[in-house]
């Protein structure tokens, strides 16, 4: 796919670029989708490059559904990252021999980038990773235990990892994280997974329900030890709502 690129680079805007730090939520664990090319050290987060005929935001939906398969996903811009040399030498002579890339046309992808960084929250349970070739490996890692990743994708990951803990005391989360039907115990284990803190339970609860956002069903959890927990699901009309005007306060 990449040397499809380079051979047509002509139709895509020189020096811009796209990653995803794509977040689901499973195991109690918030998880983070990666890349890796076979043979090679380092993970790297979803990109792409910018289509001259595409807006940037439909390029990083284009990039997004590519690698989940589903449409609809939150997805918001979040920073800029644009360091001199943040690509420097990142393709060299030997890598673009493996990528069986010619030199001359290699010289696109060795000029200077800036990418645009976008972080997105998925259902875990929805999405089936999808490799673009067959030796690219994709894969769902917690996001306490990420490897070492490719050129400035680290930064990428925290900042927007930052950013989530900073949103999350202006915007409901939940929706795009959690199955149709969870529990009060379960979305707290949500926010307090995202903001690496325990939280109180009864004040959580008192918070959660304040915003108006959640609707009881008249239904139990099945198969659990104990005294089986309500469920609940999101009132979309009310989420998207709140969603819109923002909130504001703790957790």
């Amino acid at each position: 796919m990449l040397k499809d690129i380079i051979d047509n680079n002509e139709n895509y805007q020189p020096g811009l670029s796209i990653d995803c730090v794509i977040f689901g939520f499973h195991d109690n664990q918030l998880k983070v989708l990666l890349i890796k090319v076979e043979r090679a050290n380092k993970w790297s987060l979803p990109g792409g490059f910018i289509p001259v005929d595409q807006d940037i935001d439909t390029a990083a939906i284009t990039v997004l559904n590519s690698r989940t398969g589903v449409e609809g996903i939150f997805l918001r811009q979040f920073a800029t990252f644009g360091k001199v040399n943040r690509n420097h030498q990142h393709f060299d002579k030997k890598t673009l021999e493996y990528l069986q890339i010619e030199e001359e046309k290699g010289k696109w992808l060795m000029r200077r980038f800036v990418t645009i960084g976008y972080y997105a929250l998925v259902d875990f349970s929805k999405i089936l990773p999808n490799p673009t070739g067959r030796m690219e490996i994709v894969e769902w890692i917690d996001h306490k235990e990420v490897p070492e990743l490719i050129l400035d994708h680290r930064e990428i990951l925290d900042k927007a990892l930052d950013t989530l803990r900073i949103e999350l005391n202006l915007m409901p989360i939940g929706y795009n994280l959690l199955p149709e039907k969870f529990t009060i115990p379960e979305l707290q284990k949500l926010y307090e997974t995202i903001l690496d803190k325990k939280l109180d339970r009864r004040n959580f609860l008192r918070k959660i329900t304040n915003i108006g956002i959640l609707t009881k069903l008249d239904e139990k959890k099945s198969n659990v030890a104990h005294k089986a927990p309500n469920l609940y699901s999101f009132d979309k009309e009310k989420y998207d709502e709140v969603l819109k005007n923002g909130l504001n306060q703790g957790w």
